[in-house]
């Protein structure tokens, strides 16, 4: 690739070139390990295994992915680049509810149906939507750049996949950990199936409380009493069993023993007593449901009620609702309602707010509703998996997830795991028609293994999607069919390094991860032969959890408010890297994302900026060129050390560059990607574009009296420290950094991508510190001067002389390098005086003060206005520091730096604050002061 880059940066016309390379030369592949001497790999080479949280088959990029895919693809290239085995595993997840909609979908326009195609010819017709739509969230991460390892993409419903699932399901069955029974559980009557707790999403509904008058009986008769009852769903009152009252209520303790007709449906129900009803909620009266409630399932539990279902599947009353049947849940209870008012048992109505749950996919209202369903005996597994966090074997970051996790998971109930789907892992259960007992095998059976009996029927639910999730990424490492062939693969990755993740699937994904792959990896034996201890067992070592991605007002996104952001559509418009950079620079630990395209539109200012870097190092590669100056090769690649001896800004800029690498390297270690950004982008456009550009300029003479080696040690550091910049830069943007980093090689680079050579690591030696101060005081002179020249009206392109008060040191210090303060103030002539001439606009700084010598006379007002201003500010920063240093508390509890750095900050505001006075003073001698 010559030199000469496109004299505008555009994204689009680079970012797909290198996303189909990166691709076609499987550069991010990790092959799978087979031998243990492969494992080894001779170089004690460290490994870093990370999986991607599975994308639903449905799905396409949001802000949360990108923000997610960001932070795991930053962290891949660094280790990568720190020379692990870096492993990024992608997958999708077969979805079961979303997908099965989504194909619904199509057939309803079709004019079809599931029911009317039958079961297997609907789950063929889902693979091939799989096939054809599925997977279009990975094509977009190919897009953009994410170096996971394509080769080894899985789908939660791939063969080797369902051959773990099928054998968690049955070994748990062994183990008397799943059970079948009818409980009560969350049904979607629009996606016609169980869901689970965390799949309901509960908003606050402004709806009313019913009081019904239940009619007491004694003796078959009534006895002219109610006993009022208030309710939310008067709809269910059609399959109640009871009343339950506190045994201790006054005010029904002559009822107790008595019993009730219940309304409408002119059955007898006993008045039951419980201590679990409350006596201040409604009437202090509870009717029981226990078909359509879990506390009233419990209560019926208890007191051994039976329990009448009186809906069907799509929350339409049943057969055991009277005259209700056949109506929709809402109808019905409009004409309940009505019912009851006509028959003067309707006592009132009030309006009442209270959360209701709905589907998380479909948004339709759940019906609590008893239901025979698969169940998993959930303790003992969430015993382990708490002992693993609590012993330090998973550790989570923020720390406060931990805790969180803790409550959850001992408070857990049993995981009700079966789905209602035709689209999903079918559970291996049989169900045998003529001993009705249950076969549960590996392998599809052909009789019942109880009676022997031929006439066996599977099941036809489907178990839960996060049942096969939750087995990631012990699955997909060979479990359970760990041979000779895998056994390295799964030793070498497993347990995987880290996990990436939202809060939102803390529970969902994560703590069932830990849970399944705590349970069953316990079961491979170390390599050396000997049990697999807990803390080899664990799925990842550490539990990133990231923050959410909010609009500019830190709004939460929603397609019901216009406020989603694409992250495509701003891909198209500022390039991967300026979106990618703006996400790392906001990405915090525990600190919500307030994405503003505005930033993005400042980082796609710093790509360019870094373009028009890259195209003034070449210009001056190829005019060296043709004067006999070459760039060794050689010497890229590795960390620049400056020479002792050499000029000042070569010295500072190579110190710059180990000191961000080190706080880049600290930073990454703790997952502050925000520090990371800020760090790089402080060094590439501040230090190296904005001042050792404009230094190296004087040191690049190509002229016949130039001396030819100054030269060459100049442009060599020049190319060193940018290219060291690039592969600094690269984890964070790829692309850039990846078309320019080829240039510098001018097409013939050291390796495949900068992706695969050594991101930079520090030595302290390198970190000239005299070299940093220095710099430091020279380039505050050049900032007061040109401030100076700014407030005196200077004309921008005329030099001027300037007069320096200052010690020793800095007067040879300027000496040396008045070349640089020359050319980066604009200034003629440095005169150094013992004080400032009267009249000239001038400047404080506690090591120098500053003159610029210009005809045009001084704004007296206007100076004396800044010098108050100065004084105030500089007299409370004293009031400040002079507090702190006289708290004796804060003495003995702050480190010797920050106190020793609070004094001296003290001592110099004090200095800068006498020149400031006696400034003003001096403005007060010559002319009256405001």
């Amino acid at each position: 690739m010559p030199h000469d880059l496109p004299k505008a940066y555009d994204p689009t016309a680079i970012e797909d070139h290198w996303a189909e390379y990166w691709v076609r030369e499987k550069l991010f592949a990790q092959p799978v390990v087979t031998s243990a001497s492969e494992k080894q790999g001779g170089d004690g080479q460290s490994q870093f295994s990370i999986l991607l949280p599975p994308p639903n088959v449905t799905g396409r990029l949001h802000m949360g992915h990108m923000l997610n895919q960001t932070e795991m693809d930053i962290l891949t290239r660094w280790r990568r680049m720190l020379g692990y085995r870096a492993l990024w595993l992608p997958g999708t997840d077969h979805a079961g509810i979303a997908t099965q909609m989504m194909v619904e979908r199509q057939l309803t326009v079709e004019g079809t149906s599931r029911q009317k195609l039958g079961r297997e010819a609907f789950v063929e017709r889902v693979w091939k939507w799989k096939c054809h739509y599925g997977g279009a969230i990975l094509d977009q991460m190919r897009r953009l750049g994410a170096s996971v390892d394509w080769s080894r993409e899985y789908f939660t419903m791939d063969a080797r996949l369902s051959v773990a699932v099928r054998e968690a399901f049955v070994r748990l069955h062994e183990q008397g950990l799943i059970y079948r029974g009818a409980y009560i559980v969350n049904w979607c009557p629009r996606c016609q199936t169980a869901i689970s707790d965390l799949e309901v999403v509960y908003d606050e509904h402004k709806g009313h409380l019913w009081e019904i008058r239940y009619p007491v009986h004694e003796n078959g008769r009534e006895t002219g009493e109610y006993l009022n009852i208030a309710t939310t769903r008067p709809e269910t009152m059609l399959g109640d069993v009871a009343v339950a009252i506190h045994p201790e209520d006054e005010r029904y303790k002559h009822l107790h023993g008595k019993k009730l007709r219940l309304p409408l449906m002119n059955r007898e129900i006993p008045i039951i007593l419980d201590e679990w009803v409350s006596r201040e909620f409604g009437t202090g009266a509870v009717k029981v449901t226990p078909a359509h409630d879990p506390n009233d399932f419990a209560l019926g539990e208890r007191h051994h009620l039976p329990s009448i279902n009186v809906m069907d599947d799509t929350a339409h009353i049943n057969e055991n609702g009277g005259a209700y049947a056949g109506l929709d849940r809402y109808v019905a209870r409009k004409k309940i309602v009505e019912d009851l008012e006509a028959q003067g048992l309707l006592a009132g109505v009030k309006d009442h707010t209270h959360n209701v749950g709905h589907c998380d996919r479909c948004k339709t209202i759940v019906e609590p509703r008893l239901s025979t369903q698969w169940f998993v005996k959930i303790q003992p597994l969430a015993d382990k998996a708490i002992e693993a966090v609590e012993k330090g074997h998973i550790r989570f970051t923020p720390e406060m997830y931990a805790k969180t996790y803790f409550e959850w998971m001992r408070n857990i109930h049993d995981w009700c795991i079966s789905r209602q789907l035709w689209w999903g892992h079918r559970i291996p259960a049989w169900h045998c028609a003529v001993c009705h007992k249950i076969t549960v095998a590996r392998e599809d059976p052909t009789n019942c293994t109880h009676c022997g009996s031929d006439q066996i029927t599977q099941e036809t639910d489907v178990l839960d999607t996060w049942f096969s999730s939750g087995l990631l990424p012990v699955s997909v490492f060979g479990w359970p069919n760990i041979t000779p062939q895998n056994r390295a693969d799964f030793d070498t990755f497993y347990p995987t390094s880290l996990l990436v993740t939202g809060f939102d699937i803390l529970f969902f994904w994560v703590a069932r991860m830990i849970m399944l792959g705590c349970w069953f990896s316990a079961d491979v034996l170390m390599p050396d032969g000997s049990p697999r201890p807990l803390s080899e067992s664990v799925p990842f070592r550490e539990v990133y959890i990231h923050a959410l991605v909010r609009d500019a007002n830190r709004e939460k996104m929603s397609k019901t408010k216009g406020n989603v952001i694409d992250p495509i559509e701003i891909v198209k418009q500022y390039g991967t890297d300026a979106v990618r950079f703006t996400l790392a620079s906001m990405a915090s630990p525990g600190t919500d994302i307030a994405f503003n395209v505005a930033r993005t539109e400042g980082y796609r200012a710093f790509a360019n900026k870094i373009w028009n870097a890259a195209r003034f190092l070449f210009m001056n590669v190829d005019r060296a060129a043709e004067v006999g100056i070459a760039v060794d090769p050689a010497a890229l690649g590795a960390m620049p050390v400056a020479d002792a001896d050499g000029p000042l800004e070569a010295r500072w800029i190579v110190a710059e560059l180990h000191a961000t690498a080190a706080k880049v390297n600290e930073s990454l270690e703790n997952y502050r990607f925000d520090e990371a950004a800020s760090t790089i982008y402080q060094f590439f456009w501040g230090s190296f574009c904005d001042w050792y550009l404009e230094i190296v300029k004087i040191r690049l003479d190509f002229s016949e009296a130039a001396d030819k080696a100054k030269v060459s040690d100049a442009l060599t550091t020049l190319v060193q420290v940018f290219e060291a910049a690039l592969r600094l830069l690269s984890p964070f943007m790829p692309f850039l950094t990846e078309e320019i980093w080829h240039a510098v090689y001018d097409g013939k680079p050291p390796a495949k991508s900068n992706a695969l050579t050594r991101f930079p690591q520090p030595t302290q030696a390198a970190i000239d510190q005299a070299a940093v101060e220095q710099m430091e005081l020279l380039q505050s002179l050049i900032v007061e001067v040109r401030a100076l020249r700014k407030e005196t009206g200077v004309e921008e392109k005329a030099a001027v002389p300037i007069e320096v008060r200052a010690n020793a040191d800095l007067r040879q210090l300027a000496n040396e390098n008045h070349d640089m303060i020359e050319r980066l103030a604009r200034v003629s002539d440095v005169r150094f005086v013992d004080q400032i001439s009267a009249g000239l606009s001038k400047r404080h700084a506690a090591a120098f003060d500053v003159g610029v010598v210009y005809e045009r006379k001084i704004d007296v007002a206007a100076e004396c206005e800044r010098l108050k201003k100065e004084i105030a500010k500089l007299e409370k920063g004293l009031a400040a520091a002079e507090e702190k240093l006289g708290n004796e508390g804060f003495l003995a509890k702050a480190p010797p730096k920050v106190v020793e750095g609070l004094k001296k900050q003290e001592a110099e505001t004090r200095l800068l604050l006498e020149k400031a006075r006696a400034g003003m003073k001096a403005l007060g001698e010559d002319s009256a002061c405001p």
